[in-house]
Formats: C-alpha cells, structure tokens, sequence
C-alpha cells in the first residue's frame, strides 16, 4: 500500500517536476500533437494510449500537461518499495499497481480512489511495449475497461506514432540527434454506454477492452496513414504457431533425410547385387570358355579319330590279293 493517500500528492514536488520537464523534454524530441479538445476541463479522466517505446512516457507526459492535467502513471507497486524512486513517484501523485492480488478489483484500487478526486491517469492497456512485429497494438488486458466502467471515469484514447526511434524497446541507448518527432493524436471520450449497468463479467470486460483498444488503433492507423490489421496480434497465439510451425519444419526434414537413407540403403543394396551378377557374369564367361576349350579338344579328337579311320581303309581297297577275274576266264578246249 502506498504510503501516501491514494490521489494525494505534494504540490511542491509537482511544481519541482514541472520547472525540471517542460524545457528539457522539446530538447529531446520535437512533438507533432492534436486533438486537445477532447480533454474535459476538469475531473477524473483515463488516458488509454499505445506503448511503443519508454520514451513515450515523457511525450505523454508533456501532452496532457499542455491542457493543465497533471500526467498520473500507474506503475508496479514494488517500484514505491525503492528508497528514493518511490518516495518521489508518491511524492507525485503516481499510482501503484497491486498484481497477484486473488481479487481482481484489489489490482487498481488506488487508481479508483485517484479517479474519483479528479485525477488524469494515463493507462497503458497493453500493460507492456507492443510486441507486434509491426508495431500495431496488440490484445490488451481488461484492467482500463474494469476502471472505466467502475467509476464512471471517461476514457480519452490517444495513438502515437515516432517515440521508438528514438529510444527502441530493448535498448538503452536513446538516439537524440538529430531530433525525432513524436505525432500524438487524441480521439472522443469512447463510447461505453453499451456497458453500462452490467455486471464486470469476464466477457463484459474483453468486450469494453476490443471497443477501447478499437479506437486507439483507428487513430494510429490515421498517424501512420496505414490500414491497421483485422485482428490485433496476440503474442500467445503467436508462439504456438510459431512452435507448430517449427514442428512441422522438423517433421518435414526427419521425413527427407528418412526418405534419402532409404534411397541410399536401396542404392546400395541395388550395387551389391549388381557387383553380385558381375561375378556371376564373369563366372559363366569362365565356365563358357572352358566349354570351349572342351568343345576344340573334342573336335581335335574327331580329326584324329577320322584320320585314323582314313588311314585303316586304305589299306583294306589295295590288298594284293589273287586276281579273281584272271581264275575265271575259261580255258581253251
């Protein structure tokens, strides 16, 4: 719990604040800004804005001082537990956030009281710098839709476009020459009489939220002359595809390099029994000319075998016999 009462706040410190920021914050960047008119004069107010960057916590800053409000930042309650920080943000009238609390109303407690004595607090309904890769808001928590309808206070949506060049999320080195300009624009009060009288039902609550994160985004698109996307990013969903994806990636791969070792084990199966009817090949010419050789031989033994029969028959048609024709003629008488 802060130290001080919510919404209360030492003028001296505000007035310190003022003399220190007024000057030093045109040094740091130049400002483009619109729509003024749509703060009301008086009594409590929420400012709903994107976040892009930590530097547009002082564009901010010195936008709403220009119409006479007093810029009131809700900020994590361990940052009043710090000596010197938190005894100069309640000094200044800064509101804590109480997260993990089991109620959920519990969480913006100070920031109701703060409300309810006329003050302008500035809420970021996205809670942290935007995570979208092109810088569009992204899904916002319910909390400004749960103090808006619970105290009735108006809700002035402002876009701004510039703040993260000069000091990127991530990094803490600010990029101030040359100076960057920051475009602010402020929209009408949204309109949330759809919501009221209803109970703070978890689908009231995202309901109120879309309608308000709506208007931010509309008029962002109209500082950047660019058509905001259909749904806003959702960084959770956008891991799990991110992981669905990568599955799918490393299924795909396993699948291919599955796919090659059984190319290569059928390649090599296909050379094996190929080297293997090779040397079959080369076996049956081998067993082929040795038939051969057989085959010449057995010729060669046919020759000789004919000659030898020539040679046997020769002698049997000159044999020197008796001459049968000279026995037989007759003799004379």
């Amino acid at each position: 719990m802060s130290k001080r009462a919510a919404g209360s706040y030492s003028r001296a410190w505000r007035g310190v604040s003022k003399i220190i920021l007024r000057p030093l914050i045109p040094m740091l960047m130049k400002l483009d800004w619109h729509g003024h008119e749509h703060f009301p004069a008086d009594g409590g107010m929420i400012l709903a804005a994107n976040h892009l960057s930590y530097a547009d916590v002082l564009a901010l800053s010195l936008f709403t001082d220009r119409v006479g409000r007093y810029p009131v930042f809700l900020a994590k309650s361990a940052l009043f537990d710090a000596k010197v920080l938190g005894h100069i943000m309640r000094e200044l009238g800064q509101l804590p956030v109480y997260r993990g609390q089991a109620d959920a109303a519990l969480v913006l407690r100070d920031a109701e009281e703060g409300l309810r004595k006329g003050a302008c607090v500035i809420f970021y309904p996205e809670s942290t710098v935007t995570r979208d890769p092109d810088e569009w808001p992204m899904v916002a928590k319910t909390g400004v839709a749960r103090l808006a309808l619970s105290t009735g206070a108006p809700v002035v949506p402002v876009a701004h476009w510039g703040a993260q060049q000069i000091l990127p999320y991530g990094s803490f080195r600010p990029h101030l020459v040359p100076r960057r300009t920051v475009h602010m624009l402020a929209g009408p009060p949204v309109d949330l009489s759809a919501f009221a009288g209803q109970p703070l039902t978890s689908q009231t609550l995202h309901a109120a939220t879309a309608v308000i994160m709506a208007d931010i985004t509309r008029l962002l698109g109209e500082l950047r002359g660019a058509e905001p996307p259909a749904e806003p990013y959702h960084p959770a969903i956008a891991r799990r595809r991110a992981r669905q994806e990568l599955q799918a990636l490393a299924k795909a791969k396993a699948s291919q390099e599955q796919a090659a070792g059984d190319g290569g084990q059928a390649a090599g199966g296909g050379g094996q029994a190929a080297g293997g009817g090779g040397q079959a090949a080369g076996d049956g010419g081998q067993a082929a000319g040795d038939g051969g050789q057989a085959a010449g031989d057995d010729g060669q033994a046919a020759g000789d075998d004919g000659q030898a029969a020539g040679d046997d028959g020769q002698p049997a048609g000159i044999t020197d016999g008796p001459d049968d024709s000279r026995s037989t003629e007759a003799s004379p008488p």
